[in-house]
């Protein structure tokens, strides 16, 4: 054996370093904070949808006015949200989440004082920062699960997840619950202004979280590279069974094996937000236009759907860790679309639309506890925020898309029932039958 041959075969048989372990008290701080930044991001992000239709009410605007306003605030979310991955995998995930949620409170304040339509589209773009909140709590959570001291969080890293995912429908469910509390009190206005409150005390908690192992040996590479060291850095990345490869985080994630997973979860993203823009976020307008449900009691059932989704996340997160997150997302969304198709065409009566509408609403927004946490075991550490961040985007494409067909469709006389069946659920069950075209990824590894 040569002596080349024979230095590989030491290498190669030497123990990967490992990443400093992060202990199971800083794990379950860092989750519960994870999960009150996500639920009042989504407060935030819901809580314009839920009151569209008393804002349209207050300045006049039509439904095709007020649909069209909804598509330009998507426009300026997604140019938020694409900035934000680059900007995590750059500054850290720390710093990130503190962006992130500090970003929400902003949106809310400044929501609160709304003049006019021009000043509405450009104060909620700033919510772009709130929405990329799934995705830098995804990325950070991933790297800490992996290396965490606390051995039950690791072995279930994807039901815990479900629980800090899980924060959508009840961030939806706090809206809805506020709106019909304090609505009458306080207007459309006052509801925005409660939720700054809980956004900074949220900033102000997660600037005592730490920073991951991973992206601490991200940083000390691009220290190494900076100095002219790169076989050094190469080296170390390498001990840690990483790649040595140097590319920008946007490249990374159009490059090799994670190629074809962002292609496929980003098309799925913008077609399920067909069915997010629709039943989740105009979920107001879809029950009060397309059921004949009073606004009143559109907001109660609204309360009902969501606190059974949040059964959904916990559902997906468990099932997940057994069957596979692309699988158990594939299933739910054909089968939320299934569930929409039958709410809209087939339920009469308040019993059968909240039984089927929370069934589509278990299996529409479930999936993304799983989703979430598929995405970050998608990238490496280089780029993990970056394709999350990126993936997350998407999905505003998706909501402006869909603005798009569903402002055209009321603009050419078509109701919102038959609108919400065309666009909602038709895309929600192809987005389940495209995510099965995802590679299968193994669980990050510490």
């Amino acid at each position: 054996m040569s002596a080349d041959s024979s230095g590989a075969a030491i290498r190669d048989a030497t123990p990967e370093r490992q990443f400093p372990r992060v202990g199971a008290r800083a794990t379950r701080k860092a989750t519960v904070i994870a999960f009150l930044a996500w639920m009042f991001a989504v407060y935030d992000y819901i809580l314009f949808g839920t009151l569209l239709p008393e804002m349209s009410a207050h300045f006049g605007w039509s439904e095709s006015r007020a649909s069209l306003i909804s598509t330009f605030i998507s426009v300026g979310t997604a140019i938020v949200a694409l900035g934000v991955g680059p900007v995590v995998d750059r500054i850290g995930r720390r710093k990130g989440m503190i962006l992130t949620v500090s970003g929400t409170a902003v949106a809310s304040a400044a929501t609160a004082v709304t003049p006019g339509a021009g000043y509405l589209i450009g104060v909620r773009s700033i919510g772009g920062l709130g929405l990329s909140e799934q995705a830098v709590n995804a990325t950070y959570l991933n790297e800490i699960y992996a290396v965490t001291e606390d051995e039950k969080i690791k072995k279930r890293r994807g039901l815990i997840y479900s629980l800090v995912q899980g924060g959508w429908p009840l961030g939806v469910l706090l809206a809805a619950a506020f709106v019909a509390i304090f609505l009458p009190i306080v207007g459309w206005r006052g509801c925005f202004a409660i939720a700054v409150f809980p956004a900074l005390v949220i900033a102000l908690a997660r600037r005592g979280l730490k920073e991951s192992p991973q992206f601490e040996l991200e940083l000390k590479l691009r220290e190494l590279r900076k100095e002219g060291k790169a076989a050094a850095a190469a080296e170390l990345a390498r001990s840690y069974g990483l790649s040595a490869e140097e590319s920008a985080p946007l490249v990374a994630i159009f490059k090799g094996p994670a190629l074809r997973n962002t292609l496929v979860l980003g098309f799925a993203w913008i077609i399920n937000w067909f069915g997010i823009q629709v039943f989740s976020v105009l979920g107001t307008t879809v029950l009060t236009e397309g059921k004949d449900v009073s606004f009143t009691n559109s907001l109660l059932m609204l309360i009902v759907v969501n606190a059974v989704g949040y059964l959904g996340y916990v559902f997906h997160g468990w099932f997940g860790d057994r069957i596979g997150r692309r699988n158990i997302i594939g299933i739910g969304w054909i089968l939320s679309g299934i569930s929409f198709a039958l709410t809209l065409t087939v339920a009469q009566g308040t019993v059968m639309v909240v039984c089927l509408y929370s069934l589509g609403m278990f299996f529409l927004v479930g999936p993304y506890a799983a989703l979430l946490f598929y995405m970050g075991e998608c990238y490496d550490t280089r780029c993990r925020a970056t394709g999350t961040a990126f993936l997350n985007a998407l999905s505003q494409p998706g909501a402006i898309v869909a603005g798009l067909i569903v402002t055209a469709l009321l603009s050419s006389g078509v109701g919102w029932n038959e609108a919400a069946l065309l666009v909602g659920a038709v895309g929600t069950m192809l987005s389940g039958i495209v995510m099965f075209a995802a590679r299968k990824v193994e669980t990050l590894k510490g």
